[in-house]
């Protein structure tokens, strides 16, 4: 459907949107909780549900089954309390100071506690269910063993035992190093229940899985494992309006420094498309899209608003017309050298969601 302002006196709609497929969405999330076995699939929302849009997201997995969500940042749960309901919250990022602690027991929120000092703030706060991240290899959060015996820790009301897998994409021996430091956690810190399971790490097996799993990635058509590939869908689909067509002769240029000649007489589009959206200039003569089922490549270099694909065998294609970038994930990564976590997360805000 061309693009077209509906009501001329209101702001015009955007010329960007993202395409999210809520059926998708949901049916990697029922897969992924069969994954679990046993375990329940809960789902990592921060970054504004890995840029898709959090509050889109959060109802659709809701409705799907979901009752355990992830966010990073205070502000990230502050988005979606309001739709998240009876399921638990989490923020990752723990307490950094009291005002944290409060707003978490005001709001029945859950930090994730991931010091000693967090640990303190938040009894000094009053306390209540929290959950504890425990170091295992990553480095980077999370208290460490030899602090488990810590009075500190004494008298948590710990609801989630967590720790989070180093490379679960990948088949090395520190996967079974971690999965035998939580075991040890666990059988040292009284907990109601215990988590290590990312989206790859789902595929490792049930002693990985605890009570609950945690994807990420997988939940929005990320294939972290190649034997999760033919269970997951893709969900999202970038999506831009032609702003002008031009007809090119043979032997001119396209964009910037020129890096792109035409070999012959050419139609071309310029799309509402750049890398401040996101779409970075690595996608420059390697990015595709598609409409009335022809395929447009990227011609030339992308630049910070505007892209220009070939129209060429595409007659029907005019201004105002959407087109769809070829976006799927796997491939998208391999195409561009950027990682399926980053391809979603860097999509900006001019997007519609």
């Amino acid at each position: 459907m061309p693009f077209e302002d509906p009501t001329p006196h209101s702001l015009p709609p955007r010329a960007l949107r993202l395409d999210l497929d809520g059926d998708a969405l949901q049916a990697n999330w029922r897969a992924l909780d069969r994954m679990s076995g046993a375990a329940r699939a809960g789902a990592a929302v921060k970054a504004d549900a890995y840029g898709l849009g959090a509050r889109r997201v959060v109802p659709l997995l809701r409705e799907a089954g979901c009752r355990d969500f992830f966010v990073a940042h205070w502000s990230e749960a502050a988005e979606v309390l309001d739709l998240a309901g009876t399921a638990a919250l989490s923020v990752l990022h723990g307490p950094l100071t009291g005002a944290d602690a409060a707003y978490a027991r005001a709001h029945g929120i859950k930090p994730v506690i991931n010091s000693l000092e967090q640990a303190a703030r938040w009894r000094d706060a009053g306390g209540g269910r929290c959950d504890l991240m425990v170091d295992t290899g990553m480095n980077r959060l999370g208290v460490s063993l030899d602090q488990l015996g810590d009075p500190a820790l004494a008298g948590l009301e710990v609801d989630l035992l967590l720790s989070h897998l180093v490379a679960a994409e990948e088949d090395i021996a520190l996967n079974e190093i971690q999965r035998a430091r939580w075991q040890q956690a666990r059988l040292t810190v009284p907990h109601a229940r215990a988590s290590l399971a990312n989206s790859g790490g789902i595929a490792l097996g049930e002693a990985y899985h605890g009570d609950l799993t945690r994807p990420g990635i997988a939940l929005y058509g990320g294939v972290p494992r190649a034997e999760m590939a033919e269970a997951l869908r893709q969900v999202a689909r970038p999506q831009a309006a032609v702003l002008q067509v031009r007809s090119v002769a043979p032997g001119e240029t396209i964009g910037y420094n020129a890096t792109f000649t035409a070999p012959t007489a050419m139609r071309v589009g310029t799309i509402a498309l750049g890398y401040a959206d996101g779409y970075l200039r690595c996608w420059s003569g390697k990015g595709r899209f598609t409409a009335g089922g022809h395929e447009l490549p990227v011609l030339g270099r992308v630049s910070m608003d505007l892209t220009v694909v070939d129209l060429t065998h595409a007659p029907g294609i005019g201004e105002g017309d959407w087109i769809t970038a070829q976006y799927a994930l796997p491939q998208a990564a391999a195409a561009t050298g950027l990682s399926q976590y980053e391809l979603l997360t860097l999509l900006g805000r001019r997007f519609n969601r």
